[in-house]
């Protein structure tokens, strides 16, 4: 009996485990979450949202240059707009790893 447990854990533990949480399609019943979901990264990946995001890294950038800006703050606000727009890339980068 216990050899059977055993090699049942060990047949398991080589299933590959990424294939049990995949899915064709999304949800039933999740369609207005979905499209508010595509609505919010639209807004905040879009034309507008990159134009305030220059001038943010200038104005952060000009007022770190003379002065009136810590750096530690300044250099917060730059690597949270690279994450922001570069978000979809470093995700890829992780599924790519993981799998």
């Amino acid at each position: 009996m216990r050899l059977f447990s055993r090699l049942t854990a060990l047949a398991l533990l080589l299933s590959p485990a990424a294939a049990f949480a995949q899915q064709a399609g999304d949800p039933q019943g999740s369609g207005p979450i979905v499209a508010a979901l595509a609505w919010l990264q639209g807004t905040l990946l879009g034309t507008v949202a990159t134009t305030v995001a220059v001038m943010a890294v200038a104005a952060v950038g000009f007022m770190m240059l003379t002065g009136r800006m810590n750096w530690r703050f300044g250099v917060t606000v730059i690597v949270g707009v690279f994450i922001l727009f570069g978000a979809t890339t470093i995700v890829a980068g992780i599924q790519a790893a993981a799998g």
